[in-house]
């Protein structure tokens, strides 16, 4: 895949991880990977700070002693210990997947048409919660909401040793199929069941369309920051932005409600439509504390035109990025919910037995040097919630509030 010209001459690009639940996990799609030559992987005594002597024995006591000894495989012995070796880092977004599971994440990763339910799931406070429900998706129209909490998945109880990818295994399914989720919506006391059937998604990354009175604000709606390829996508939102400038709109809308992120320089280029040139968009730290700035050029088609942007739960990763720095900039108002928080990127690493690790390399940082993370996300300007009984009755009060802010 193509990197964006701002990271062409790495040979590792670096992508937010997010978790597309449809028949598969995606949506931090690969720019670039780094694959690992070294294919006696079962060799990790490399590390000469680690005493592994425990590992052995204990791996020895288990081989020789268990009581279904026959129903042992190498392979699940090695991946179930390198998983709870990942996992033991307490990072969510920090995952080693199997041959079967890469292959899988890979083919959701490049297309736009997927099977399942069409929705992001992440971590809080160690239970799976819905992210995002897809536009179009059946979890949408079954009525998941951003934050709701994933308790069972048909007669599974989910538990805190459960990973993201372990719900994703449970839920995704063929087209046609049901799937019953035991769900906590936000503010409610008491769970409910909700069946939802799984079918195909197309997934639209940007959509234009035109509201308010005679048609004179646009409504940009970005769903994800991702297509097949990063160039792709920037194809996607050039056209966009060309039809509003052809439009002479003065005004408009910048809906990232339910938009779980993607590639980062896609967060870049969008801000640099709307910022004078210099401005930093984002910063990169490192795990030395390197800081990287990414700021705006000298594009700015959008810069003179009057903007407003809706965020929610959902809004996570990318962007929380974008958001972020036209909040900073004091460039948009910002409407509607607290973000995710999202605010670290991940490295693909692709071993050499077709599995892969994701390994979180890089926080992503506000302009003001702020944090995106769980406690510390972006704080709308002006805070609306979309209630459980707005969505059920139709109404989008933020929608109506940037409407009325554009009016005056």
């Amino acid at each position: 895949m193509e990197t964006s010209t701002k990271q062409n001459n790495k040979n590792n690009s670096i992508i937010g991880l997010g978790i597309l639940l449809v028949c598969v996990f995606t949506l931090g799609l690969v720019v670039g990977r780094n694959v690992d030559s070294d294919t006696t992987f079962l060799d990790i005594t490399s590390s000469k700070d680690l005493d592994l002597s425990m590992f052995w024995r204990v791996l020895d006591i288990t081989k020789d002693s268990y009581v279904d000894s026959s129903k042992m495989k190498n392979e699940d012995l090695v991946y179930g210990a390198i998983k709870g070796m990942v996992n033991s880092l307490d990072d969510p977004a920090t995952v080693f997947l199997t041959p079967e599971e890469t292959e899988e994440f890979n083919s959701a990763s490049e297309g736009k048409y997927f099977e399942g339910i069409g929705a992001e799931l992440g971590y809080d406070n160690g239970q799976i919660i819905v992210v995002t429900p897809l536009e179009g998706s059946p979890a949408k129209e079954a009525g998941i909401r951003p934050g709701d909490y994933i308790l069972k998945i048909d007669d599974y109880e989910l538990t805190s040793e459960d990973t993201v990818y372990d719900a994703v295994s449970k839920i995704r399914g063929e087209s046609g199929t049901e799937v019953v989720l035991n769900i906590l919506h936000k503010g409610d006391l008491k769970p409910v069941d909700i069946t939802i059937v799984r079918r195909e998604i197309t997934v639209p990354s940007i959509t234009l369309e035109y509201i308010g009175e005679n048609d004179n604000i646009a409504l940009l709606k970005v769903s994800r920051f991702t297509e097949s390829t990063y160039s792709e996508w920037v194809r996607n939102w050039d056209s966009k932005v060309s039809e509003i400038i052809t439009s002479k709109i003065s005004k408009m809308i910048l809906d990232l409600r339910g938009n779980p992120g993607g590639y980062f320089d896609a967060a870049i280029y969008a801000g640099d439509e709307f910022l004078p040139e210099g401005f930093v968009i984002s910063k990169q730290s490192d795990g030395k504390n390197n800081i990287q700035e990414y700021a705006s050029t000298i594009r700015g088609n959008l810069e003179s035109i009057e903007v407003v942007v809706l965020v929610n739960e959902g809004s996570a990763s990318a962007s929380e990025i974008l958001a972020g720095a036209l909040q900073n900039a004091d460039r948009a108002e910002i409407i509607g919910e607290k973000t995710f928080g999202k605010g670290t990127a991940q490295k693909i690493y692709d071993l050499s037995d077709g599995s892969s690790l994701h390994l979180t390399t890089l926080r992503w940082l506000l302009p003001n040097g702020e944090q995106i993370n769980r406690e510390s996300s972006v704080k709308p300007n002006v805070e609306i919630e979309l209630t459980n009984d707005d969505f059920v009755r139709g109404l989008d009060p933020q929608l109506m509030k940037a409407l009325e802010i554009l009016a005056k």
